[in-house]
């Protein structure tokens, strides 16, 4: 399994763009093949922090992510909106290690 959490700053003034936008990118991407999660968190202590959570079943069915149309309108759309450049980091899942235990 192959896990992504992107940290993502927004600027206050598209803060409710940003948000359509981004769960519309969900709504598409929970619906790719190969994924397994997407989720959108919000901090509490910071509105205009988020955190995306993205598991796929392998490297490239995270890569192929980042060809779809879906993926490219979000990016395309949200870029100007942030404070800084989204840092994504890489991981391995440990744990679940079964496909049926991620839905």
């Amino acid at each position: 399994m192959f896990v992504t959490t992107v940290s993502i700053y927004v600027k206050e003034e598209y803060l409710q763009e940003f948000i359509a936008a981004s769960l519309e990118n969900h709504r598409c991407s929970v619906q790719e093949p190969g994924n397994l999660r997407f989720d959108i968190l919000q901090s509490n202590e910071n509105p205009t922090r988020f955190t995306f959570y993205e598991a796929y079943e392998s490297k490239e069915s995270a890569l192929a992510h980042k060809e779809t149309p879906h993926y490219a309108i979000w990016r395309d759309t949200v870029a100007d909106w942030m404070e800084k450049p989204r840092e994504g980091v890489a991981h391995t899942a440990l744990a679940p290690l079964e496909k049926s235990q991620w839905r």
